[in-house]
């Protein structure tokens, strides 16, 4: 099946020790999910690699007859146009020293979830990865010609693997599938994410 496109990038971050999606102002968002939308530039491209990977050839009566079965470790190539400065600080586990500068701790936990679509946009084709970390490897700061020369966000995020996946580091999923759950995805994904959920006006308590 042809995809087209890169509809959306969505990022959390995890607990290390309860896998549960970290909400408010220790997270991302309030809610924990932090889309990355048209309002900061979108992102331009994510570039999945190692989703698979050979296993050992096994050989017999003189000739290759089986190879083992090995586990991909998935990395993310992601190229964000304007990532907002504290959101990229928090997903590469810098700290603020309360002055303005930040200093590289440890890594936290980030899921990531990627969507593309089918060929004729009814449906969505997604990637998510549920444990893993990002980095920033290098910073190519360039001067401004009689152009603007802008640098994105290049980001990397490595995958681990996700005991409740089999111990695998993605799951693929598609929008048009028999009973796809969407709610049931981003908690598969983002550490049991849940929908936030607004009190109608003029309720009691």
């Amino acid at each position: 099946m042809a995809q087209v496109g890169l509809n959306l990038v969505s990022l959390g971050l995890i607990d290390k020790t309860t896998g549960k999606l970290i909400v408010g102002t220790e997270g991302l968002s309030e809610t924990g999910v932090f889309a990355v939308t048209t309002a900061m530039l979108g992102t331009k491209t994510a570039n999945i690699t190692n989703i698979s990977t050979n296993g050992t050839a096994i050989y017999g009566n003189n000739t290759k007859v089986d190879q083992t079965q090995a586990k991909g470790e998935p990395s993310v190539a992601l190229d964000f146009n304007n990532l907002p400065f504290e959101i990229k600080q928090k997903l590469l586990g810098r700290l603020s020293d309360g002055k303005g500068g930040y200093l590289q701790g440890d890594r936290p936990q980030v899921a990531l979830l990627i969507e593309s679509q089918t060929l004729d946009r009814k449906n969505s084709i997604y990637y998510g990865l549920a444990n893993g970390e990002i980095q920033e490897t290098a910073a190519n700061v360039q001067t401004d010609t009689n152009n603007e020369v802008r640098v994105d966000d290049a980001l990397t995020f490595t995958s681990f693997g996700v005991e409740a996946w089999n111990n695998e580091a993605m799951k693929v999923y598609f929008s048009g599938a028999d009973k796809f759950d969407k709610a049931a995805m981003m908690a598969d994904v983002f550490g049991g994410y849940a929908e936030a959920t607004t009190t109608p006006s003029g309720s009691g308590n």
